[in-house]
C-alpha cells in the first residue's frame, strides 16, 4: 500500500512537471513568435487557471465552499504569503528568464531548488547531508553549469539576465514547495492552488488588465497556445505537483520535477529549433540521469 501511494505520487510529479516543461515552450513561441505580452501572459494563466481550478473544486466538493480557507486567520495569512510569495514570484520569475532567454535554459534554473531545499532542511537541522543528497546536488549543479557555459569558465551561453530570473524562480519554487506544505495539512491541494492563483492573478491584473488584450492578434492557432499554456501547463500542472506532496517529500517531489527542464529542451530542440552545443548535452545527460535514480530510490525518511 506504501509503495502503490509513493507510485501514485511519482507518477503525478512527472506528468506534472511535463506538462510545466512543454507548457514553458509554448510560452516561449507565443513570446518569440506571436508577441505576447509577458506580464499580461502572467495575469492570465494565473486567473484562469485560478478560476478552472476552483470549479473543479466546486464540482468535486458540490457541499463545501470554496471559501473555508479563509475562516481562520491563520490560514488566510498563510495563503496571502504562499500566493504572493511562492505562486506569483514562480510564475513571474520563470516567465521573464523565458522572455529574457529561452524556455529550455529557464526550466533548468528554476530546478536549482532541491539544491536550496536539501540546504535548508540541513541548516535548519531537519536532515543531515546524506551520500544520495551530495551526488544529486553534484549532478544538479554539474548539469546546470554545462548548460549555462557549455564548459567554458569563460563566457556564460546564455543572457545573464535570463539567468537571475531564473535563479530567483528556483529560490521561489523552492519556498512554494516547502511552505505549501502547511496549508495541504487542512485543505484540498487543488482549493490552495486555485486560490493562490486567483490572489495573485488578480494582483498582477493591477499592472496588466486582463481586459487590455487587442483581439486582433487572436488566430486560431495562438489561441490554441493559449489555452494550453494556461489549462495543461498551468492549471493542471501545478495541481498535479501540489497533489504529489501528499505522497512524497517537498524534497523528492521537487527532484523528480526534474523532468521539467528534459521536456522544455527536448520540445525546445525539435519544435523551437534551439540548438544545443556539445557539453551543454552531456548536461541533459546527467539531468536524465539523475531522474533515474531518483526512479528507483526509496526515501526512508517518510
Amino acid at each position: 500500500m506504501k509503495i502503490q501511494k509513493r507510485m501514485i505520487g511519482i507518477i503525478l510529479a512527472i506528468v506534472g512537471a511535463s506538462f510545466w516543461g512543454l507548457g514553458g515552450t509554448v510560452s516561449d513561441y507565443l513570446f518569440r513568435y506571436r508577441h505576447i505580452d509577458i506580464n499580461w501572459y502572467v495575469t492570465a494563466r494565473l486567473i484562469l487557471s485560478g478560476i478552472i481550478l476552483m470549479i473543479i473544486f466546486k464540482i468535486l466538493n458540490p457541499h463545501r465552499s470554496i471559501f473555508i480557507i479563509f475562516t481562520k486567520f491563520t490560514s488566510t495569512l498563510q495563503l496571502l504569503i504562499f500566493s504572493i510569495f511562492g505562486m506569483l514570484l514562480v510564475q513571474y520569475s520563470y516567465m521573464a528568464s523565458i522572455d529574457e532567454g529561452n524556455a529550455a535554459i529557464a526550466t533548468l534554473l528554476q530546478y536549482i531548488a532541491p539544491v536550496y531545499i536539501i540546504f535548508w532542511y540541513v541548516a535548519r537541522r531537519k536532515a543531515t547531508f546524506k551520500f544520495f543528497d551530495v551526488l544529486a546536488i553534484t549532478l544538479t549543479l554539474t548539469g546546470t553549469f554545462l548548460l549555462l557555459t557549455n564548459g567554458s569558465l569563460d563566457r556564460l551561453v546564455v543572457p545573464t539576465s535570463s539567468i537571475t530570473w531564473g535563479v530567483i524562480s528556483g529560490l521561489a519554487l523552492a519556498f512554494y514547495t516547502i511552505y505549501a506544505t502547511k496549508l495541504l495539512v487542512n485543505f484540498s491541494s487543488i482549493l490552495v492552488v486555485g486560490w493562490a492563483m486567483l490572489i495573485s492573478g488578480i494582483l498582477m491584473n493591477f499592472k496588466a488588465p486582463l481586459w487590455q488584450f487587442d483581439i486582433s492578434q487572436i488566430t486560431f492557432s495562438t489561441l490554441s497556445y493559449l489555452s494550453f499554456g494556461i489549462i495543461g501547463g498551468t492549471a493542471i500542472a501545478f495541481f498535479f505537483f501540489i497533489k504529489s506532496l501528499q505522497y512524497l517529500s517537498a524534497k523528492e517531489t521537487t527532484l523528480f520535477g526534474t523532468i521539467e527542464p528534459v521536456m522544455a529542451i527536448v520540445a525546445s530542440a525539435f519544435w523551437l529549433k534551439v540548438t544545443f552545443l556539445p557539453f551543454q548535452l552531456v548536461g541533459i545527460v546527467l539531468i536524465i540521469l539523475l531522474i533515474l535514480m531518483l526512479s528507483l530510490k526509496k526515501d526512508h525518511a517518510n
